[in-house]
C-alpha cells in the first residue's frame, strides 16, 4: 500500500484511546462473529468490545497480564475470552473472515490455490519447557515454527513444535484439517527439506498428524531452483491417499462459503 495524504487519513488511530483499540468500522466486521448471548442462565453483561480491545493492546505493546490498564476489564475477564476465543474457533473465524476480504481487496479468489511452505528454528531461553529439541542441520536447540503463506504473503496456517522434528514431518502436522479451511489450494510449494516419506511426528511433537505427503515431483518456480519440490496437493496430504492417488493434484468439489 502507498502512503498518500487519503489512505493516511483512513489509517489514523491518534483520536482513539489507544491506537490499539478498534475503529468503528472495524468492529462492525469482528462484532457479528462474536459469540452470541447464552439461552439460558444470567445474561453477559461484559462488554466484547472492551475485551477484543485489551487483547489487542495486550497482544501489540507486550505487556504482562497483570499490567493491563485499569480502563479494561479484569484480566481475569479478558484471559478468560482470550483462552474461550482460542477453544471455540472465534480466533479462525475472525482471521478467515478477513483473509477473504483481503485477498478480495487485492483483486484474487477468496480460496488460494497455491501456497508456499517454510520454516525457521529459534532458540529457546533457559526456563523453557516442554517441546523442545536440536535441530541437527541448522544447530539450533529450541523450537521450529512451520507457517504455510498464499502467494500475497498472508499467513494460512502455523504450527509450533520442537526442533528436533524435520521439515518433511513438521509438514504433516501442519497439513492436518487444512482442505476443510482452503479445499481449493492445488500446489504447495516447498524447498529440498520436504523431500521424502514423512514419519509419524507424534514421538517428539506436541501433537501428530496420520498426514502423508507424497514425494517431490515436480519443481517450484517461486523458489528460484530446479531443486526445490512441490509437494504436491494439500488436499491428498491432508486426507492420506494412497501415493498412487497423491501424486495428482486434489479437484476441490464445492465452492468456500
Amino acid at each position: 500500500m502507498v502512503w498518500t495524504p487519503f489512505t493516511r487519513a483512513d489509517h489514523d488511530r491518534s483520536r482513539l484511546r489507544y491506537a490499539s483499540d478498534t475503529t468503528n468500522e472495524e468492529w462492525q466486521t469482528i462484532a457479528p462473529l462474536m459469540p452470541p448471548q447464552p439461552s439460558r442462565g444470567r445474561r453477559r453483561r461484559t462488554d466484547l468490545r472492551a475485551v477484543i480491545d485489551g487483547i489487542f493492546y495486550l497482544l501489540q505493546s507486550g505487556c504482562q497480564w497483570g499490567l493491563l490498564p485499569k480502563d479494561f476489564p479484569p484480566k481475569s475477564t479478558v484471559h478468560h475470552y482470550f483462552k474461550r476465543f482460542s477453544g471455540d474457533g472465534t480466533w479462525a473465524a475472525i482471521h478467515d473472515a478477513l483473509y477473504r476480504r483481503t485477498r478480495a481487496l487485492e483483486g484474487r479468489e477468496e480460496s488460494p490455490s497455491y501456497a508456499i511452505i517454510d520454516s525457521q528454528s529459534v532458540k529457546t531461553g533457559a526456563e523453557a519447557r516442554g517441546h523442545l529439541g536440536f535441530d541437527a542441520g541448522k544447530k539450533v536447540k529450541g523450537r521450529k515454527r512451520h507457517i504455510l503463506v498464499d502467494t500475497v504473503g498472508l499467513i494460512l496456517k502455523a504450527e509450533v513444535h520442537s526442533a528436533a522434528i524435520q521439515d518433511r514431518d513438521g509438514a504433516a502436522l501442519l497439513f492436518d484439517r487444512l482442505a476443510r479451511r482452503f479445499p481449493f489450494i492445488a500446489k504447495i510449494c516447498g524447498d529440498g527439506a520436504y523431500r521424502g516419506k514423512p514419519r509419524n511426528p507424534r514421538a517428539r511433537g506436541p501433537s501428530r498428524s496420520s498426514n502423508e505427503t507424497s514425494p517431490a515431483s515436480k519443481s517450484c518456480p517461486s523458489a528460484g531452483s530446479s531443486s526445490a519440490p512441490s509437494l504436491g496437493s494439500a488436499s491428498t496430504a491432508a486426507s492420506q491417499k494412497t501415493s498412487s492417488a497423491s501424486r495428482q493434484p486434489a479437484s476441490p468439489s464445492s465452492k468456500p462459503p
